[in-house]
């Protein structure tokens, strides 16, 4: 059984290190010309075949409620950083792509964002990280360490 003490323990380091790296982190969009959700939104987009994701999948991996992505993804578009149209699969769903300008934003920003997050997690070493990755995925979704991501 889970000594529960060790528990909350884990639960508050782990906590305060997720939002004390975040505040140092997000400092890596204040002279960005994307938002951090923004941000999200791409990663999401430019990570998927085609540049292009369904808009349920944009939010869900977002922090923030559905009416507020549907918001941002519309200013998105005015923006000229997406595209989005009908899912042509799911008559109530829309599908979301990233623009060339879009996802050139979203590289030169990854560039910066990506060196930033590495140079703060470089406090661990290999093993560490995969421990860490492992044992995150493990409390998002239940699977075992290791099972998807060793490489």
């Amino acid at each position: 059984m889970t000594d529960r003490k060790l528990a909350l323990e884990a639960w508050e380091s782990l906590f305060r290190a997720q939002h004390e790296l975040f505040d140092e982190m997000v400092k890596d969009f204040d002279d960005a010309h994307l938002s951090q959700a923004e941000y999200d939104v791409l990663l999401t987009a430019t990570r998927s075949p085609g540049m292009t994701a369904r808009l349920r999948d944009v939010t869900s991996n977002m922090l923030i409620s559905q009416p507020s992505v549907s918001r941002l993804i519309d200013r998105m578009v005015s923006r000229g950083l997406i595209s989005k149209c009908p899912d042509p699969e799911d008559g109530r769903g829309a599908l979301v792509k990233a623009t060339d300008a879009g996802a050139r934003a979203f590289r030169a920003l990854a560039t910066v964002h990506g060196r930033s997050i590495a140079e703060r997690m470089s406090r661990l070493d290999n093993e560490e990280l995969r421990l860490l990755r492992d044992l995150a995925e493990k409390l998002r979704t239940g699977s075992s360490p290791g099972s998807t991501y060793d490489q």
